[in-house]
């Protein structure tokens, strides 16, 4: 019988080379829904308090921004323009994903982006001991420290949901 071959996305080897530990949790998906990130933290017994989802948004100013925030929050636009130094900024169409980010819907990681965007982490993370976020495929939820996800994306931790 072959071995399953392990995967070990962009997300995960740009993590390993900072130095900044992580654990994988796989999963496996039938299909990406409108509460995708619900479905996810269900399937893999991880808390939605502790499971979050990756939007990206389009500033007026600044292009491209990437919100981080739990899968059972909304992002409150105004608070992400304000953060981001933006006058309006408004989630990109499912369409642009992939072009602008290198990933697919429900797959989108906040580490390992084309380019590195400004990040904004929800501060629902503080006081946290770790936190889950996409490790870049549809399939692998990474766990690490709010603040391994702040150093690798440059991140800023504030309040950026309603």
């Amino acid at each position: 019988m072959a071995k399953k071959k392990h995967t070990v996305t962009n997300a995960m080897r740009l993590l390993s080379a900072a130095g900044i530990s992580y654990e994988t949790v796989e999963y496996e998906a039938e299909e990406v829904t409108k509460d995708f990130g619900e479905y996810i933290a269900r399937l893999t017994g991880l808390s939605p308090e502790r499971s979050f989802k990756t939007l990206v948004a389009k500033g007026d100013k600044t292009g491209p921004v990437v919100a981080v925030i739990c899968v059972n929050d909304e992002v409150d636009l105004k608070k992400l323009a304000r953060e981001s130094c933006n006058k309006s900024v408004s989630l990109i169409h499912v369409k642009e994903l992939q072009g602008l980010t290198g990933y697919i819907r429900g797959g989108v990681s906040p580490v390992g982006m084309k380019k590195k965007y400004p990040t904004y982490i929800s501060n629902k993370c503080a006081g946290l001991d770790w936190m889950a976020v996409s490790g870049g495929v549809c399939g692998i939820t990474l766990k690490l420290s709010p603040d391994g996800l702040r150093e690798i994306t440059d991140g800023k931790i504030c309040d950026i949901v309603n």
